[in-house]
């Protein structure tokens, strides 16, 4: 009997949230314009966000979700059912993670980079998930733990940040600030699909995530922009290419596994 499995199209790129809503808010503009540009890209949501205060149940947000993946023209969304504010680092919830990174084989993974402190401590909890899967991904014999499904080398890993009450940047080994002059208005369209998060009385987050924005994209002279971080410092082969044109960049290679 054959162990083959037959797989999906892959995805070039996936960010990983703790709930709906997050990677639109910390990545939505990124993720539209690399779908502007041809590249597929996926969401994978380890919870659905719910309970929640103001939402009447799971199909709601579940339906925000989809609305909001469809104004960022996203490929592919996924939400795991994961506990929403019971979410940890669990070795289960590592191999979940795991199994659709092994399904969807993506060459970059975006996921969190950092604590937020008086929110969701779920967000934590994800980074470290995100961290370990990537890892788990790659693994080889073990293909059992992840439902026969093939090991996948992930390329490359960037962090986002939701962290707007800091006056300091998310750390990491270099910044990269993504341009969204031309996608902020999606990725503001995908965040107010999120109505029952975002209900009348919080309008002002609206005004807060466009201001992180033209703030990001003034540092490096873009109309708008969204700060990414990467753990591992990356090199280029064209430095003036890097500097005038589009970055060529690499990470360094992989340990043997």
């Amino acid at each position: 009997m054959s162990n083959v499995v037959e797989l999906p199209e892959a995805l070039d790129v996936i960010a990983v949230g703790a709930h709906p809503d997050d990677v639109e808010i910390a990545c939505g503009g990124t993720l539209a314009r690399l779908a502007e540009q041809g590249h597929k890209v996926g969401i994978i949501d380890l919870t659905d966000g719910e309970p929640t205060p103001n939402s009447p149940g799971p199909e709601a947000r579940l339906e925000e979700a989809r609305a909001a993946a469809a104004a960022l023209g996203i490929h592919k969304r996924i939400v795991l059912q994961l506990s929403n504010r019971k979410l940890f680092d669990s070795y289960e919830n590592r191999v979940a993670l795991a199994i659709e990174l092994r399904r969807y084989r993506p060459k970059l993974v975006i996921g969190f980079g950092e604590k937020t402190p008086m929110a969701s401590p779920d967000h934590w909890q994800a980074m470290q998930i995100t961290d370990a899967a990537i890892f788990y991904a790659r693994l080889t014999k073990w293909d059992d733990q992840f439902e026969n499904l093939p090991p996948h080398k992930i390329a490359a890993q960037l962090y986002y940040t939701l962290a707007f009450y800091s006056a300091t940047p998310l750390q990491g080994a270099g910044h990269i600030i993504s341009d969204i002059s031309a996608t902020l208005e999606k990725k503001l369209a995908a965040v107010r699909c999120y109505a029952t998060q975002f209900p009348k009385e919080k309008e002002h987050v609206f005004g807060r995530v466009e201001a992180q924005a033209k703030h990001m994209g003034e540092i490096a002279g873009f109309a708008a922009g969204e700060l990414l971080v990467t753990p591992r410092t990356l090199g280029t082969r064209d430095l003036m290419g890097a500097i005038f044109g589009d970055v060529v960049v690499s990470p360094p290679s992989d340990a043997p596994m």
